[in-house]
């Protein structure tokens, strides 16, 4: 989708600093970090929102995005101390990016409930 800032960093066409990259998936850096660590992964599939994942299709890019997510936790050795996994759905549920994507935090301990 060519107006859709996530699937144009997808492309290639605007920067953006990437950490990991699969043929399903990509992760980078946070423009606005509300964590030590704060990396956004994308399915490379546009896909509006966890509302519209409720297909086998869209299930399994969610799927590969949380795995590479899991994956960059690990490289990134969140894993030992603990990290947060974040989707924020519609406007009320805090998504500003009409694409879904997973907030991987971690770095500080986090505190609850979150919102």
């Amino acid at each position: 989708m060519s107006d859709c800032i996530f699937c144009r960093i997808v492309a290639g066409s605007i920067p953006a600093t990437i950490v990991a990259r699969t043929p399903d998936a990509v992760a980078f850096r946070d423009l606005n970090p509300q964590a030590p660590t704060h990396v956004l992964v994308i399915p490379a599939e546009h896909i509006p929102s966890m509302a519209e994942a409720d297909t086998d299709r869209a299930e399994g890019q969610v799927g590969k995005a949380m795995r590479l997510a899991v994956q960059v936790a690990k490289e990134l050795e969140l894993d030992q101390s603990g990290y947060r996994l974040v989707v924020n759905t519609g406007r009320d549920g805090g998504q500003s990016v009409g694409h879904v994507h997973v907030h991987l935090l971690g770095g500080r301990r986090m505190s609850w409930p979150p919102g």
